[in-house]
């Protein structure tokens, strides 16, 4: 064997005996304070390093107790559950791949002692990561939503809203629902590190004349049953186009048109009725006056007549 590869060879031993020593520690990596809305739920999570080669989860116990007071928050066994969180609490984790995250639902206003984490490999060896525990920081309702949104929208152009809500229940994320009837929103859950996440819905539209003035309210609703709101006045701007100008402009053209043609079409059937009536009343007048003018003459003559006679007998 040549220089190089006796080497090569005490190189590679000294690695895995370093790798080795230094595997061979217990650690456990947990947030150290984290908010918990009472009655909904919190997901702490949690991952550790034991000695060794990895194991399956059947060879290894996991338990979260109070940090000082020799109280189980969580155990395989249930029996060993303190009785105020039996039936509340779960991992969430596989122990084999060392992820320890914890769920503890409907929580209760005095669920803040620090907890921690302890690991056991029977018939090995077990540990307990008490300089590594999460306290947890009650809220007794929860924050109300982030709503974005543009100040003026403009009729018959898409608009976008956004309501968004951070919280530590990712296993049962809240639901954001919107009172826009007849709208579709996207939904978006995501890590933001440190057992903290956020869930956001986009809500795209086009806005009418009829949405001008209304309320649009983002309600989030948690885990548990608490519920918070966001509320904006939409304020939409008309959209100007020739629609809107000459469809009055043609309203009142026509209206005239209409008017003055019927004013026309009465005028001249009146005023024929009107040239007729004056015609015969004057043919009418004429006649009386004609008769009248001949009776008239006839009783001058009539008269004269009598007159003779009367002078003719006399003498």
């Amino acid at each position: 064997m040549g220089t190089q590869a006796r080497f090569l060879f005490c190189w590679l031993c000294l690695q895995v005996i370093f790798a080795t020593v230094l595997s061979d520690v217990w650690k456990a990596e947990v947030v150290s304070e984290m908010k918990a809305l009472v009655s909904s739920c919190v997901v702490v999570p949690c991952k550790f390093q034991y000695p060794g080669r990895q194991l399956p989860d059947s060879r290894i116990r996991g338990i979260w107790h109070k940090k000082d007071k020799k109280e189980n928050i969580y155990h395989q066994d249930p029996v060993e559950i303190a009785d105020s969180f039996k039936g509340r609490t779960r991992l969430l984790g596989h122990l084999g791949e060392k992820n320890c995250t914890l769920e503890l639902d409907k929580v209760k206003d005095h669920d803040n002692d620090p907890f921690c984490f302890r690991a056991e490999i029977p018939d090995l060896d077990k540990y307990s990561f008490v300089q590594s525990c999460v306290t947890l920081s009650m809220m007794p309702d929860p924050e109300n939503p982030q709503l974005e949104k543009k100040e003026l929208l403009e009729e018959g152009v898409f608009a976008s809203f956004k309501c968004s809500i951070r919280h530590t229940c990712p296993s049962h994320p809240p639901t954001i629902t919107w009172s826009h009837s007849n709208s579709k929103a996207i939904v978006n859950n995501r890590d933001i590190l440190n057992g903290n996440w956020e869930v956001d819905s986009l809500l795209a539209f086009i806005p009418t004349e009829d949405d001008d003035l209304k309320d649009l309210t983002c309600t989030v609703s948690f885990h548990g049953g608490k519920s918070s709101t966001a509320t904006t006045r939409l304020h939409v701007k008309r959209k100007t186009n020739f629609f809107h100008i000459i469809i009055p402009v043609v309203a009142v053209l026509g209206t005239s048109l209409l008017f003055g043609g019927v004013c026309y079409i009465m005028r001249k059937k009146y005023r024929r009725q009107i040239q007729d009536l004056q015609s015969r009343n004057a043919n009418g007048i004429w006649s009386r006056m004609s008769r009248m003018s001949q009776r008239f003459r006839s009783r001058r003559r009539n008269e004269t007549d009598l007159r003779m006679a009367t002078k003719h007998n006399n003498y």
